[in-house]
């Protein structure tokens, strides 16, 4: 079953089956796959497949992992990940070891809590285009839901049970 991410109302929903969570998306919006850019904050309209799923150990109990999808691969995050968001890099929009040569995000947050469980999304994976867009996840929301930077993010106890409800053929669908 798929996850279909839009604006009802005004207000971002992802939706599966006949379960709803709210949801935040990227601060500028949405914008087609093809003509998103590096650091536009929006949020890539397409069909995403969830390719792995990576939690922080010292925040994410064996319980709450326990929940997650059995069909889907699951890591845990070390303090030195990282994700390279310097599109002339070879390894942009790929996981680095941080400290980094070039620029990349880090996804061992001590301030925050957005990035305790991580959905890998597809988007601009295979093959990699230089500026097409980078780090473009399904994470943890602020407790504000505040935008994102083109993510699409949910509050964790909802994302937690998302997850339990997908499997490794499941798309995150996102509808601008």
């Amino acid at each position: 079953m798929d996850l279909i991410v839009q604006s009802s109302n005004g207000k971002w929903q992802a939706s599966l089956g006949d379960k709803t969570w709210s949801c935040a998306i990227g601060k500028n919006g949405t914008v087609p796959a093809k003509e998103k850019v590096e650091g536009d904050g929006k949020t890539p309209i397409g069909s995403w497949a969830l390719t792995k799923i990576l939690y922080r150990a010292d925040r994410i109990s064996l319980e709450q992992r326990k929940m997650i999808g059995k069909s889907i691969e699951i890591a845990p995050l070390c303090q030195r990940d990282g994700w390279c968001d310097e599109p002339e890099d070879p390894y942009y929009n790929k996981a680095v070891i941080v400290p980094y040569t070039s620029s990349y995000e880090v996804l061992w947050k001590e301030q925050e809590n957005t990035y305790d469980l991580i959905g890998l999304l597809s988007h601009n994976s295979n093959p990699v285009i230089p500026g097409l867009g980078s780090a473009i996840f399904l994470h943890v929301a602020k407790p504000d839901m505040t935008p994102t930077e083109g993510c699409v993010a949910l509050e964790i106890n909802d994302l937690l049970e998302l997850l339990s409800l997908l499997d490794n053929g499941s798309k995150i669908k996102v509808i601008g």
